[in-house]
């Protein structure tokens, strides 16, 4: 079934020229925090399309929210892409020489101060953070997208797992390892579901949540949705009637879908489409990452985003 408030969305191009944006955060102010991956920056983009530095973070940020204290925590992937121009598209490209395994990072926003929270888990190293959501509880659950190729150098299933994390730094570990290319993670309003998107897999998986960082069952997820091979899944946001938007690769645009599995589309027109928030007023401004264009992407959404636990 086909939502058809979903059709005819308009776009306005709110500003250009960033270098691969992504871990959108709309700020109080009208300001709209991202995240320049082949900049390695944590950037602030004005209402008037300005851009500022706000940190330099080094390596590839990638997901980032507010935090319990005020701060930005950051999945940092270590460097994990290059970039090639192609038809006009910055063009990520797995397998960086750069890379240097991946974090999870805390930013102080009135400084631009910049910490490293974890490094590994489980004796693990982390690989490729990618997303991040926090629960009420004042934790965060985040992915890892994991590096297949590292599978020969001893880590678990190339590291591609969910995993949660206290904000103080005292405590991080891994809840679900052995899946694939894990990317946008995100919870229902009620908070009892966790959702998580598989990019190559093209599939959005759900778990009952029983408590902070526990699941009812880890290793058998129910599949919300499936592309079937038609397109890749990147990061998320859910909305306040519980759907998650899942920015979608290659057909390029956020695909809707409802508890219940139904789904909707909105193109943008970018391939590389790769992350949404919602904010304003009233919840029903989305701002989307067109980051193969570098374009910061704002449309009145039909429905309001769900509010975080904290901004």
């Amino acid at each position: 079934m086909t939502d058809n408030r979903f059709a005819n969305i308009e776009l306005d191009v709110v500003a250009t020229g960033l270098n691969f944006p992504e871990g959108p955060i709309a700020m109080a102010d009208g300001s709209v925090l991202v995240v320049e991956i082949a900049r390695g920056t944590l950037s602030r983009v004005q209402p008037d399309g300005s851009i500022e530095v706000v940190a330099l973070c080094g390596g590839g940020p990638n997901g980032a929210a507010i935090g319990p204290d005020g701060a930005v925590y950051l999945c940092n992937n270590g460097s994990f892409f290059d970039y090639d121009d192609s038809s006009g598209y910055n063009v990520p490209t797995a397998g960086s020489a750069g890379w240097q395994r991946g974090s999870i990072q805390r930013v102080d926003l009135a400084t631009g101060g910049i910490e490293t929270l974890y490094t590994e888990a489980d004796g693990e190293h982390l690989l490729a953070p990618n997303d991040l959501v926090f629960d009420d509880h004042g934790g965060f659950w985040f992915t890892d997208h994991g590096v297949h190729a590292a599978v020969a150098d001893g880590d678990r299933h190339g590291g591609a797992a969910l995993l949660y994390a206290s904000a103080d730094g005292s405590e991080v570990r891994g809840v679900v390892w052995g899946l694939d290319a894990t990317n946008g993670v995100g919870l229902s309003p009620d908070g009892t579901s966790l959702y998580v998107a598989e990019t190559y897999s093209g599939r959005l998986l759900a778990w009952d949540v029983v408590g902070p960082g526990r699941l009812a069952d880890p290793d058998s997820p129910r599949v919300l949705h499936d592309l079937g091979g038609t397109a890749l899944f990147d990061s998320l946001a859910v909305d306040a009637e519980g759907s998650v938007c899942v920015a979608t690769l290659l057909t390029g645009g956020i695909t809707v879908v409802s508890p219940a599995g139904e789904s909707a589309f909105v193109s943008t027109g970018d391939p590389l489409t790769t992350n949404l928030c919602f904010g304003g007023d009233d919840g029903r401004t989305a701002w989307i990452t067109s980051s193969g264009s570098g374009h910061l992407l704002r449309c009145r959404w039909p429905v309001a985003g769900l509010g975080l636990a904290f901004r």
